[in-house]
């Protein structure tokens, strides 16, 4: 092992202990199965901010987002990154407050719960469909992020990829099993600040090693379409491809997806105070904003550091950041040991995403659907025990998924999201704003989001022109207009169900 590699391990080990260490330490503060699924309704605005923010953006950020950049440009990567600004913002103001008060007056502390409770389904029958619905699409997210894993380290120390994606997802089982929610959204604080350090480092040192701005720019507009927001470059040919209007809003409608995502909807259920959410909102949107700007830079930078011979033409050009890492570490110890810092960041990205999921997908099975749906009855204890086997299990089956290193992060995770958006979005908005909806309405509109998801990935989005666009779209739109029509169609909600309605509208 050289001294590069060295100092890196040495980054990476320290980071990995003081992950594993804040598990044990918020272990402590587990005394009931509330506590270690949405901690006590405790959260700071910082740290909910954060950790919000951090277990949304996850490796995609650091791995996904520059790639896209660095192979076509700015329309993909910036009409993206514009639609999750946009969800991002609409999310912390028009749905985490409301949330936040109607889950405590439900006594609710899973999104799956919190539907059961908000339409009185004593049967629960939405809790367990919302609970298949997280099962289905967050471990696939989960298999991305040890993916991201597996890749980070097999780029970097030549290792075998399995092994590498193992060990990594081990570590973040490990914390999140010990801590439950108060050590994934004390990490995800900690996380979100060594991903930011890492994003600022790479861009400086890539800007710098590319020639600086002017040389940057240069290439960039010698790319036909690669600077163009209404244009595509296209590597294969050198020429560039339209970027219709259509495509563009298919792109925005990423920004549709915040509305369902499980892990941030818990994130808002947390806070202590609700007054404090619009501190956190602030925070939030700025920190979305400024490092998704800097991240689709990092790629158009990373195509001017291979133009000019700096980099090696990459294979896989998710790994841009790994390999401007790997190249800083050349520059010193103390340059390398900043490069450890960086793929921590990456580290940090992937984990702070896995271990909310781990949250959310262990809940939905042994919250939502044993004790809930099939009324197994556990102990305290009991309970705490059911919760950290499910994310074990899980966890293993999302290893076995990621076993394949060629998988693309920003693929997988765009279906996982469309998957959410499209199956929770909609029934969420309408859970908070409109007091007609039914739970008929609310699981066909469930049930038809997360189907057409499919049904247009693999059935329709094939057929290429119009056809062609992002399944979270026309998933959304079909999702509500089956709440609407089915709501309409049966009973209206009880009495006692529009009093509370109307009382947390109120507050």
């Amino acid at each position: 092992m050289t001294t590069a590699q060295l100092c890196i391990c040495i980054a990476i080990v320290v980071y990995l202990a003081a992950m594993l260490a804040i598990g044990v330490w918020c272990a402590k503060m587990n005394s009931s199965v509330d506590d270690f699924y949405l901690g006590g309704r405790k959260l700071g605005p910082f740290v909910t901010a954060m950790s919000a923010e951090a277990s949304d953006m996850s490796s995609w950020l650091l791995m996904g987002l520059p790639g896209v950049a660095y192979l076509s440009g700015l329309a993909e990567a910036s009409w993206t990154a514009i639609g999750l600004a946009i969800g991002t913002y609409l999310n912390w103001l028009i749905v985490a407050r409301r949330i936040r008060l109607y889950s405590q007056h439900l006594g609710a502390i899973t999104v799956p719960q919190f539907f059961s409770k908000r339409w009185k389904d004593e049967r629960n029958l939405l809790s367990a469909i919302a609970a298949v619905v997280i099962i289905v699409f967050f471990i696939p997210y989960l298999a991305s992020g040890f993916s991201a894993c597996g890749k980070l380290f097999a780029s970097l120390f030549s290792t075998d990829y399995v092994t590498a994606m193992v060990i990594s997802g081990a570590v973040i089982v490990i914390y999140t099993v010990t801590g439950g929610f108060l050590a994934a959204s004390f990490t995800d604080l900690v996380q979100s600040i060594i991903m930011t350090a890492a994003l600022l480092i790479v861009l400086v040192f890539a800007v710098n090693q590319a020639g600086g701005m002017d040389a940057v720019l240069t290439n960039a507009q010698s790319l036909a379409g690669y600077l163009s927001l209404s244009h595509i470059h296209d590597p294969a040919t050198g020429g560039s491809n339209p970027y219709s209007l259509l495509t563009i809003c298919s792109l925005l409608a990423w920004g549709l997806g915040y509305f369902g995502m499980p892990h941030i909807l818990l994130r808002f259920m947390a806070i202590e105070e609700e007054k404090k959410l619009k501190l956190s909102r602030r925070v939030a949107t700025s920190w979305v904003v400024i490092s998704m700007a800097v991240a689709v830079f990092i790629g158009v930078v990373g195509n001017a550091m291979t133009a000019n011979n700096t980099l090696e033409h990459l294979e896989d050009s998710e790994t841009i950041i790994v390999q401007i890492s790997s190249l800083l570490s050349q520059f010193g110890i103390p340059a390398a040991l900043l490069a450890g810092v960086i793929l921590a960041g990456i580290l940090a990205a992937t984990m702070s995403t896995a271990d909310s999921q781990l949250l959310a997908a262990s809940s939905s099975v042994s919250q939502n659907l044993f004790a809930e749906f099939f009324g197994v009855k556990f102990t305290t204890k009991q309970g705490m025990i059911v919760a950290r086997s499910t994310m074990v299990i899980i966890s293993l089956i999302a290893m076995f998924l990621a076993r394949d290193p060629d998988s693309s992060v920003f693929r997988v995770v765009s279906f996982a999201w469309a998957g959410f958006g499209a199956s929770f979005g909609p029934t969420v908005l309408f859970a908070l704003f409109w007091k007609r909806s039914t739970k008929w309405g609310a699981l066909a509109g469930m049930i038809s989001g997360g189907a057409m998801v499919f049904i247009w990935k693999y059935l329709i989005a094939p057929m290429g022109g119009v056809w062609g666009i992002y399944e979270l779209l026309p998933a959304f739109l079909v999702s509500s207009v089956m709440i609407v029509v089915v709501s309409l169609a049966t009973e209206k909600p009880d009495a006692e169900t529009e009093r509370l309605f109307e009382e947390v509208k109120a507050m």
